[in-house]
């Protein structure tokens, strides 16, 4: 992938010099709070120095600055080692790729009468706080509609590479364009629509609506890549097809259980995953991602 010949985009927020682990505003200051106002309750004296915390807070005083003989450290995002150059560069690459979902979306929804909105992509190492809970590397890449942006642990893509033996740099950008596929289908009312129908279903039922979303989300990666003419390269789709099938839930199930059960599908199998980012590739339409749903 010509990825180098891409301008940046404006909308990736670095989180990945900060663990990401502490909640900011009053949840962070509640949290911090609640093991201590138990502790002072618990005795008469506990009770009192509440008391005064609580009129402290009213005059304007804080009431935290009270315990400074405890290690704000601990409440505090703890800064880790710099990134490597390597990381740097991919760090770039995912601003390219980002960059390039912003330009083809932005075209194709003003010709459906949609303004795109342009979603954020957070980069972090380790765990982040989203708008959607708190979330570690394990969780994987993911989409939060509440606060719309796309959230990326980059050691995800070591772990394409290794663990799920889909190498090459096109397989990292189909990634990061299916989760983009789900912020599109946010602005498009499509995830709004799935999230009611799956709370009036079953658990198995819920599943297979599931499905019917990340499918979609594939195609629309599709959509994305058939517009890259002059930015892909030889073996580019294969690799996005070989990430795509390495990430089925048949395959990622034979291996984590050695065995398939389709009513624990969540993103589909891998012939469907792959068959879904073809159509999308092929015809370049919204039209021609239609799931179900």
């Amino acid at each position: 992938m010509k990825w180098k010949n891409l301008r940046s985009s404006s909308n990736v927020e670095d989180l990945r010099m900060s663990s990401g682990r502490g909640a900011s505003g009053s949840r962070g200051n509640l949290r911090l709070l609640m093991p201590i106002i138990k502790f002072l309750l618990a005795n008469k004296y506990g009770r009192i120095v509440l008391v005064i915390g609580v009129i402290a807070y009213f005059l304007g005083y804080n009431p935290l600055a009270l315990l400074s003989f405890m290690n704000t450290q601990t409440h505090q995002e703890k800064s880790l080692s710099a990134p490597s150059e390597k990381d740097n560069q991919t760090a770039q690459f995912v601003s390219a790729v980002l960059a390039s979902t912003e330009d083809v979306w932005s075209k194709l929804l003003q010709k459906e009468g949609t303004q795109y909105i342009e979603p954020k992509l957070v980069l972090f190492r380790g765990a982040v706080h989203s708008g959607c809970g708190e979330a570690s590397k394990e969780t994987g890449p993911f989409y939060c509609p509440r606060d719309k942006k796309v959230y990326l642990d980059m050691s995800f893509f070591q772990e394409l590479q290794n663990r799920h033996n889909a190498p090459g740099d096109f397989a990292q950008a189909y990634v990061i364009a299916h989760e983009v596929g789900h912020h599109v289908q946010n602005l498009l009312g499509t995830l709004n629509k799935s999230h009611k129908l799956k709370q009036r279903v079953s658990k198995n039922e819920a599943n297979v609506v599931q499905v019917k979303v990340e499918l979609q989300a594939d195609c629309y990666s599709g959509i994305w890549a058939h517009y890259l003419d002059t930015v892909l390269e030889k073996g580019d789709i294969d690799e996005a097809l070989n990430a795509a099938s390495a990430i089925g839930d048949d395959t990622l199930q034979k291996q984590s259980r050695g065995y398939v059960v389709p009513d624990a599908f969540t993103h589909g199998s891998s012939q469907q995953r792959v068959e879904w980012f073809s159509k999308g590739y092929k015809s370049g339409t919204i039209d021609a991602c239609q799931t179900g749903i």
